[in-house]
């Protein structure tokens, strides 16, 4: 194993050990190096199980009917299927679909256009669209000093005031902690396991294909990119260009991760497509030609029905349902003490 200059424990995961370049946090051997900076935000059992429980609360929407987990469910790798796109208080309809969240440690970017620079920012922006959660971080805190929070913060962080930057970086570390890395894939790139045929087939048509956007082992570079998808003129959403405002980035959004898909479609920014066979029919025959296009698909994509299949196989191996059914990422109904809840 290759040595980190992050401190090293042996972490039980699924059976294996791997090592672990920060305390709980488990990263695997054939993943990159983490690029989140652990050092300004220590990881401990105690803030993930905080931030596992403010996950799931729905008081830190304006109403108290939504919570990140309503947008984030863990049956759908953290992502939704209900709605191509994300709902929010008040039966209002935002303008994107909501994406997967796993293996947030390799990410310095977040939203689909990039708008937030860190993990420890990020929760502040679904909190106070109006279009989601409709809240401030101020009116959360003030909700958060009561029972049954002040034990929870003061096990996280040796006294019992809530703060705003307490609940960020608590959120942040329960989403650090969903890491997927049980796939089939991984078991063949650990050298358990085998792939098909057709799954090999698939392998080398995606790494002939895709692999120059979804890089893996990660299957995303968390660049951004245009990938020729013709705008919804109803949305008028041209994606990082309203950020940066640079014609350069006009129709750019960043790239998602391909683990997964069984349990995270619709998929694109904007959930147009519910089938993974839709995606692949749009990369070889619904790509709109324009100045910003990525280079990687200024060259036609051939690919024939069998070759579709085969792909499908392989984008399949990147399944982990290990991931999705891990209980420790479930609704916490056995963290909070006996008789508490998660308060409404």
């Amino acid at each position: 194993m290759k040595k980190r200059s992050l401190p090293l424990l042996l972490f039980a995961f699924a059976g294996m050990s791997y090592g672990v370049r920060t305390v709980l946090f488990p990263a695997p051997a054939h993943f990159p190096p983490p690029v989140y900076d652990f050092a300004a935000n220590p990881l401990s059992d105690e803030k993930i199980r905080l931030g596992r429980v403010l996950f799931y609360d729905p008081l830190l929407s304006k109403d108290g009917s939504i919570s990140c987990a309503s947008c984030h469910s863990p049956y759908n790798a953290f992502a939704h299927t209900d709605h191509a796109l994300s709902h929010g208080i008040g039966d209002r309809v935002g303008s994107r679909n909501a994406p997967a969240l796993m293996n947030l440690a390799w990410q310095k970017s977040f939203m689909w256009d990039g708008a937030v620079a860190h993990l420890d920012m990020q929760a502040l922006v679904p909190i106070a669209n109006p279009d989601e959660m409709g809240e401030n971080i101020r009116d959360v805190v003030q909700k958060l000093n009561r029972p049954p929070y002040p034990s929870l913060f003061r096990a996280a962080f040796g006294d019992s005031s809530a703060t705003g930057e307490r609940v960020l970086k608590a959120l942040s570390q329960f989403q650090l902690s969903l890491v997927s890395a049980r796939s089939k894939y991984d078991r063949v790139r650990q050298g358990r396991d085998t792939f098909t045929e057709q799954e090999r087939n698939g392998y080398r048509l995606f790494k002939k294909h895709c692999d120059a956007c979804h890089t893996e082992p990660l299957f995303s570079s968390y660049g951004f990119a245009n990938n020729g998808l013709p705008p919804d003129t109803a949305l008028n959403d041209y994606g990082r260009w309203a950020v940066t405002g640079r014609r350069d980035d006009s129709l750019l959004f960043k790239i998602p991760t391909l683990r997964n898909l069984s349990y995270t479609y619709p998929y694109m920014h904007d959930g147009r497509f519910k089938k993974i066979g839709r995606v692949l029919d749009h990369y070889t025959d619904g790509i709109m030609q324009s100045r910003t296009l990525s280079a990687a698909l200024r060259r036609p994509v051939r690919l024939g029905s069998d070759e579709k299949t085969d792909l499908t196989a392989f984008l399949l191996s990147l399944d982990d349902r290990a991931f999705v059914f891990d209980t420790s990422h479930r609704f916490p109904v056995n963290i909070l003490p006996a008789g508490e809840g998660p308060a409404r």
